[in-house]
């Protein structure tokens, strides 16, 4: 696909020039999953970089009109970033099955998109009743919580010390794969960016229910300050 003349590029929600940014680094991709939203004519691609001299984890959403890119978002980690570790991203990723669902068990757009929005709610309203699945797994960075076997519900969230609200949602959801990619800005975490710093949630929704959920955060110092 072409680029549109008046392309829009961010990474980590700064805008820059295309030239620039990451898209201009040779990078060995071990893995790599893709969403698309023929809805919304937009894609959610995430990446995993383990062996890469620089190892990279990124989640990159583009948009498209009139058959070119006209917008190209990208959450861009690395080192420092919240509990990065590219080879645990890998080795947990590659044992995760997210087929093509049949067509007749497939949830609406509407399904996994709420799925989505009230785990990111639940962070800070223990209240909220997220439809986690058994099992459940989330990719944290590097981190995993899912058992050997994948057989229980990992994915719960204990509540956050203060309320907050995710603000900024942006959303890719592919309906076959019953996944919805949200890019967020996610505040509290990062101690010098209190109002949100840039992140992004895949989920994918299994039956109505959450199956595995993969998050990537940005941190302006190692591990956000925690």
């Amino acid at each position: 696909m072409a680029l549109a003349s008046n392309v829009s590029y961010a990474e980590n929600d700064t805008p820059m020039d295309i030239n620039t940014g990451v898209l201009t680094q040779p990078i060995t991709i071990d893995f790599n999953r893709s969403l698309h939203d023929t809805v919304e004519c937009a894609t959610f691609t995430e990446l995993t970089a383990a062996t890469n001299e620089h190892p990279y984890v990124i989640h990159t959403r583009m948009l498209f009109t009139d058959d070119e890119i006209s917008t190209i978002q990208s959450v861009v980690s690395d080192d420092g970033d919240w509990v990065f570790n590219a080879t645990g991203h890998l080795l947990w990723n590659r044992q995760e099955t997210w087929d093509v669902i049949l067509e007749e068990k497939r949830d609406t757009r509407a399904v996994i998109q709420r799925a989505g929005d009230l785990y990111l709610d639940s962070w800070s309203d223990a209240s909220v009743q997220v439809p986690y699945g058994t099992p459940c797994a989330r990719l944290e960075g590097g981190a995993y919580t899912g058992n050997k076997n994948l057989s229980s519900n990992t994915c719960t969230m204990g509540q956050f010390p203060e309320k907050f609200e995710i603000g900024n949602r942006r959303y890719v959801i592919d309906e076959q794969v019953g996944a919805v990619g949200i890019f967020n800005d996610f505040p509290w975490i990062d101690t010098l960016k209190p109002n949100g710093t840039a992140s992004t949630n895949l989920v994918r929704v299994e039956k109505g229910r959450i199956r595995y959920i993969h998050e990537v955060t940005i941190c302006t110092t190692r591990n956000c300050g925690r």
